[in-house]
């Protein structure tokens, strides 16, 4: 599994649509009316990465496994929200189980399609929820640091580690700043993520365009980028519309759609590829001749746990890791050859994953 990422937005912004494109279904109902989608639907597709084609060419595997992405199509939210306007209690509730959120913002002007605030405009849409999660986040929060804090004069040590990190947080969202903005040391990072705070989950905003601007965009999603640039989060320009029409193409023919379109890739790819980018994460493989599969880990993670992605016992009797670069992979036309050319290397337990990578984890059980 890669991640798996939260589709939000207020209705009728093409949460839906973007949704059964993205999983290629069409599980999810797309309509012209708020709360179309009442529980969240989930949809898993699989990560391309043509890196795992080439190894698996070159190493003749007979299966290609490639990781996953999970997608929770999520209903619009609607200001409100916080107070358990439009089911939005529910929603919530939804969106905490997520680890990043993709928040759809409505860039298009479409007389047919009507906006539920009756005009276009993704920066108020992207703070009425940003708001909405700022609110619920406070109130969950306040209810938690008085209860702690009264076993904190009573020498509760638990108490007193949670007010270390959750008084801060409150704080930053009295102030009206979301709890990702927040600082935090890394020896209380584990702390700050169990406080599982709404506003602390990594943002994506999907700029979905008319189908013209799909491959430039337009001066609503350059907006947007303007505004996700100054909160550290990442933005990526879609047309849903698009997206739903290269669902339905046969694969030999999505390819030549999109070039006639001016795109070069599906903008899965580049939701994909956003999302990896804020959520931190590499790609390393196993590649042999019975398959060829793809693996995702958190940046900065070292080979025992990567080890431990496959099956936690790889993890508990780590000895070493056989690594690869990509390259060098490629270069010495598969294993034997990087072999040859001294491409092969021994990492122990300290060794942190590069993406491409290319593992046989020798463990003891």
């Amino acid at each position: 599994m890669g991640f798996n990422c939260g589709i939000v937005g207020l209705p009728n912004v093409g949460k839906s649509t973007l949704f059964n494109a993205l999983t290629a279904t069409q599980a999810a109902e797309a309509a012209n009316y708020p709360f179309c989608t009442i529980e969240p639907n989930i949809g898993r597709v699989a990560v391309p990465d043509e890196r795992l084609d080439i190894c698996a060419n070159l190493a003749k595997s007979a299966k290609i496994v490639p990781t996953q992405l999970e997608f929770v199509d999520i209903a619009g939210l609607v200001r409100g929200a916080s107070k358990g306007e439009g089911l939005g209690n529910q929603f919530l509730g939804h969106i905490r189980e997520v680890e990043a959120i993709a928040h759809v913002l409505r860039c298009f002007e479409d007389g047919n399609i009507t906006h539920v605030e009756g005009s276009i405009d993704p920066i108020r849409d992207a703070e009425t929820i940003e708001t909405e999660l700022m609110i619920a986040d406070m109130e969950s929060l306040e209810k938690r640091v008085t209860s702690a804090q009264k076993k904190a004069r009573n020498m509760d040590k638990e108490s007193k580690a949670f007010l270390e990190v959750a008084e801060p947080a409150l704080a930053l969202l009295r102030d009206g700043k979301p709890a990702r903005t927040l600082q935090v040391p890394a020896e209380q990072r584990a702390a700050f993520k169990s406080l599982t705070l709404l506003t602390a989950k990594p943002i994506l905003y999907v700029c979905n365009v008319e189908e013209s601007a799909a491959a430039t965009g337009n001066a609503q999603s350059e907006r947007v980028a303007a505004y996700a640039k100054e909160r550290g989060a990442e933005s990526v320009v879609v047309s849903a519309a698009i997206e739903a029409e290269v669902s339905m193409l046969e694969e030999a023919d999505k390819q030549e759609f999109l070039e006639t379109l001016g795109l070069k890739e599906a903008g899965l790819n580049r939701i994909i590829q956003a999302g990896y980018k804020l959520l931190d994460l590499v790609t390393f493989f196993t590649v042999g001749p019975k398959e060829a599969r793809a693996w995702t880990v958190q940046g900065g993670s070292k080979a025992p746990q990567a080890a431990g992605v496959i099956h936690t016992d790889f993890e508990k009797g780590f000895i070493r890791a056989e690594t690869i670069a990509y390259d060098d992979f490629v270069a010495g036309k598969g294993e034997q050859g990087a072999k040859e050319a001294g491409k092969m290397r021994l990492e122990g337990s300290e060794y942190v994953v590069h993406d491409g990578d290319i593992f046989h984890f020798r463990f003891n059980v």
